[in-house]
Parts: C-alpha cells; sequence; structure tokens
C-alpha cells in the first residue's frame, strides 16, 4: 500500500502546479486525434485534473473505491460521448495516458532533491492512471456494444417493412437471413400493421431470402400462424425452384398455406380474396 504521505504529497503538488500541468496536458491531447470540439476538451480536462487531488489523498491503490466516484463518473461521461462520436478505444484511453508526461515532468522537477520521493510518487500516479485509462476502456466497449446492438434493433426493423398494397392487403417483403431475433420483429412488424389496419391478407415474399432451412421454415409457419390468430391469412412467395426441393427435402408442410413463385402472382390471388380485381386499360 502506498504511503498516506505520499498521497498527500501527491495530491499537494498537483493541486499546486494544476495550471502548469493543465497547460502541457492540453498541448499534449493538441498532438492527438480527437472527434468532438475544443471546448468540450478543455472542460474535460479541466475537471479531471480538479477532481484528481481530492481522490488521490483518499488512497491511490483503488481507483474503484468510493472517493473515486466523481472521477469514474467523468470518466464514464468522457468515454460514453467519445462511443458516440464514433471515436477509437485507442483515442478514448489516449484522454489518460497523455497525462502522464506532464505529471512525470512535473514531479522530477519538483522532487528533484528527494530521488526516494520521486520514484514512489511516479510510480503510485503510473498505476492510478494505468488503472483509470483502463476503465475508459471498458466504459468504452460497453457504450460501443450498446450502441451496436441499437442499430442492429434499428436495421432489423428497417428490413422488414410492412406495406399496404391495397385495401385489406399488406405485403412483407423479407431480404436476407431469417434468424430467431429477425422473425421475432418481422412477427410484430407484421402483427402490429394488421392491428393497425384490419387487414384480411398479408403477403409475405421470401425471394430476397438466400436460403430457407428447418428454422426459417419454423419462423414463417409461426409467423402465418400469429397472423391467423390475429385474422389475417397468408400468403407465401418468391418461392424459387431451389427452395421448393428444400422445402419439400425438409418435410415442411405447407399444404394449408397459399405459396406463388412472385409477388405478382400473390397479389392476384390476394385480390380475389378480397373481391378486386385489376383490369388492363384498353
Amino acid at each position: 500500500m502506498v504511503a498516506n504521505n505520499i498521497a498527500q504529497r501527491l495530491s499537494t503538488l498537483i493541486t499546486q502546479h494544476e495550471t502548469d500541468v493543465l497547460a502541457t496536458w492540453t498541448a499534449e491531447l493538441a498532438g492527438k486525434t480527437f472527434r468532438g470540439d475544443d471546448a468540450t476538451l478543455q472542460r474535460h480536462t479541466r475537471q479531471f485534473l480538479a477532481l484528481l487531488p481530492a481522490a488521490i489523498t483518499g488512497g491511490v491503490d483503488d481507483t474503484s473505491a468510493r472517493q473515486w466516484d466523481e472521477v469514474r463518473n467523468l470518466l464514464n461521461e468522457i468515454s460514453t460521448q467519445r462511443a458516440k462520436q464514433g471515436s477509437t478505444p485507442n483515442e478514448t484511453a489516449t484522454f489518460v495516458f497523455s497525462l502522464k508526461q506532464s505529471l512525470f515532468s512535473m514531479l522530477r522537477r519538483e522532487l528533484a532533491a528527494e530521488p526516494p520521493v520521486l520514484a514512489e510518487a511516479s510510480w503510485a500516479i503510473s498505476t492510478v492512471l494505468d488503472q483509470l485509462g483502463l476503465y475508459t476502456l471498458e466504459v468504452f466497449q460497453k457504450s460501443r456494444d450498446q450502441i451496436i446492438v441499437r442499430q442492429q434493433h434499428e436495421l432489423m426493423e428497417l428490413s422488414t417493412p410492412v406495406v399496404k398494397l391495397w385495401q385489406d392487403i399488406l405485403a412483407l417483403p423479407l431480404i436476407g437471413t431469417l434468424d430467431s431475433a429477425r422473425s421475432q420483429v418481422v412477427m410484430e412488424s407484421l402483427l402490429e400493421k394488421v392491428v393497425e389496419t384490419g387487414a384480411a391478407i398479408a403477403i409475405i415474399d421470401i425471394t430476397g431470402v438466400p436460403t430457407v432451412d428447418t428454422l426459417v421454415a419454423q419462423h414463417l409457419m409461426k409467423t402465418i400462424a400469429a397472423a391467423r390468430l390475429m385474422g389475417a391469412d397468408c400468403i407465401i412467395s418468391g418461392i424459387r425452384p431451389q427452395i421448393a426441393q428444400t422445402i419439400v427435402h425438409l418435410g415442411v408442410n405447407l399444404e394449408d398455406v397459399v405459396t406463388k413463385a412472385t409477388l405478382a402472382d400473390a397479389f392476384v390471388v390476394a385480390l380475389a380474396r378480397v373481391g378486386a380485381t385489376i383490369t388492363r386499360k384498353e
């Protein structure tokens, strides 16, 4: 454990030379690549240096202790903001690690006559900044993961649009792989639109689905069953020869489901179901 007198000495020196340390630190950061405005960076550096001395006074062995709460909260804000701005993990951690040079220079200057104290203080501040730098990386990664999950969900919603083709007729064109997560979004989107429009027919077009396996077929059947419970019959379009062979090979029972090769063919059937026709104008 680092002696309390070393922690106190560090805290006092940082407070006394805060202006000089801040100047050299911001100059160091100026040569780095950061996304965001200079005013925000200046604010963060000032806040960090203002909070650091009090936290160090309480102990430098464990930056997860309570006295480091305000410092960690600030780093949470910085890391989360940088994740949203598209910064890299290296850019984010550099905010903390770049402070080392400024503090080391100050300590060498102020403790030149006390080599043992200089060595111990340098080790202590290096350990603290290493822990805080790693903490920023952890927060950054969690924030980035949350952003990715949210974007994936948004993309799934955008890639499963439910279109109203005609009075009482909906179309759900599927593009890409239909996994469990996406099939849930597909089902929810279709059911919400059925309730909203009171549609009687829903065309599920799988022209853009590259392959149909047992899992995909199960997802389709569940979606069809759920739509029927809401009062809408489903027609599957986009049944290519390869998919037809696969469905037969898998033994999937689609006998009670109308299937068509193209969306146009399915639309004609849907129109007939709702008592509508389209004629070519002479």
